[in-house]
């Protein structure tokens, strides 16, 4: 069976690496040339971006003879590929278009909750203009998020006390957004500790993954700015150690909730994977936000420890036939090699030398990175390549991954190493105690 697997980072290198395991064959649609993608793919499509290539790639997926598409970023499912891909009789797991405003819209999210009575949304606002802006932030005490109502490559989110050190600098933000054509959500600010949950959706049933926790700031005691994610990590009881089992049974609620509601809302189920993002509060789990595809790099220990064949996975999505699903009991640390200065400032020069003894401790997968004519690995702006490990524990894990790092070497590059490490832990766990 012939797959098509979009997008080219280390998410998308662990998606078809799992599926090759399966047994199927691999065609890929990349923007980078992935080193790991390109060895798994039996042939690949390079196109600069997404948006003007929608007829080129389903006409290349016809060609093939594609039976299921996967489709890893975001951009793709904005710019509705589910819906033409379907429209050829080719599945996909991916939602629809419509479906994927619980990723691309923060305002149709809160909405679709609060329609639904699922009330774990902070305190928001909608504005399409800067009408009553001043007076909802005053309201909330300066303690507020601005959401861009779309996508901005994650940098559409700023936090008051992180980005916007004044009511006037969020101010001026909003009005920044207005100026550009858009409209934004303002949230009061959580206090807590986030995770992730994400399940697999067939549009009827639902399956969990483990809860994860991913590490956003760029530098060591979680200081520096914002990133795609640093690395993440997953206990061996599928759980984190600062969550208690009723507040993951919440979260768990709270997606197959949302899925109904999604289902409710436009007559046709979710196909895919929903990734909720959630604080444990002092009022309970409270979502933060969704995502309509498997995250970065929270899919690279996930899919690590998955335990069914992801291809019946898809397959069984697709035909709306999904069952149970299992993860190994162990847990997994994943931490990221990125240019130096990556998530400000990144590093043009950087290059990645991978020493293939890193097997010994745990796996390597490719993300924005291009294999060069010369066989030098060059990164782009973005991170390079993930190095992923399992244990007993969260420590065995993490202990194993360092090893495996220390056989990646190069030029101007970065890991943020007390990612899992057990005195970052227990702050965490020092603080929910305090919060709760």
């Amino acid at each position: 069976m012939n797959f098509l697997v979009l997008g080219s980072g280390a998410r998308e290198h662990i998606i078809a690496h799992k599926l090759s395991e399966s047994g199927v064959n691999i065609f890929s649609v990349l923007t980078n040339l992935n080193p790991g993608l390109m060895s798994l793919s039996r042939e690949y499509l390079f196109v600069e971006n997404y948006q003007n290539n929608l007829k080129l790639i389903v006409d290349f997926a016809l060609m093939k003879g594609v039976k299921c598409v996967v489709i890893g970023p975001e951009d793709p499912l904005s710019l509705g590929f589910s819906d033409a891909f379907w429209r050829k009789g080719i599945p996909v797991v991916g939602p629809l278009r419509l479906h994927a405003q619980i990723e691309t819209s923060k305002g149709f999210t809160r909405d679709l909750l609060n329609k639904n009575e699922i009330y774990v949304s902070p305190k928001y606002q909608r504005f399409e203009s800067m009408s009553g802006v001043e007076d909802f932030i005053s309201f909330l005490s300066g303690e507020y998020v601005v959401k861009y109502d779309g996508l901005m490559g994650g940098k559409g989110v700023k936090v008051s006390g992180e980005h916007l050190m004044s009511v006037q600098e969020g101010i001026t933000y909003c009005d920044e957004l207005i100026n550009r054509g858009g409209s934004f959500v303002i949230e009061e600010k959580l206090i807590g500790e986030e995770f992730s949950l994400m399940s697999f959706s067939d549009g009827k049933n639902i399956a969990h993954m483990p809860a994860v926790q991913d590490h956003k700031r760029a530098y060591v005691g979680d200081s520096g700015p914002n990133t795609g994610g640093m690395g993440c990590y997953t206990d061996y009881n599928h759980s984190l150690p600062f969550v208690k089992d009723n507040e993951l049974s919440e979260a768990r609620e709270i997606n197959e909730r949302v899925a109904d509601a999604l289902r409710d809302e436009f007559d046709e189920g979710y196909k895919g994977i929903l990734y909720g993002g959630f604080m444990i509060t002092n009022e309970g789990v409270k979502l933060i936000e969704y995502n309509a595809r498997f995250g970065d790099p929270e899919a690279i220990n996930l899919l690590t420890l998955l335990d069914t064949d992801l291809a019946s996975i898809c397959m069984n999505i697709v035909e709306g036939s999904l069952g149970d699903v299992n993860f190994k009991n162990e847990a997994s640390v994943c931490k990221y090699i990125v240019p130096k200065g990556y998530g400000s400032n990144p590093a043009k020069d950087a290059t990645l030398v991978v020493n293939e003894s890193y097997k010994e401790h745990g796996d390597l997968y490719y993300a924005a990175v291009n294999l060069e004519d010369s066989g030098i690995i060059g990164t782009t702006s973005s991170r390079a390549a993930a190095v992923v490990s399992k244990g007993k524990d969260i420590a065995e894990a993490e202990s194993k991954c360092e090893d495996g790092l220390s056989y990646i070497s190069g030029n101007n590059l970065y890991v943020r190493n007390d990612i899992a490490k057990s005195h970052l832990i227990d702050k965490r766990i020092k603080n929910m105690e305090s919060i709760r």
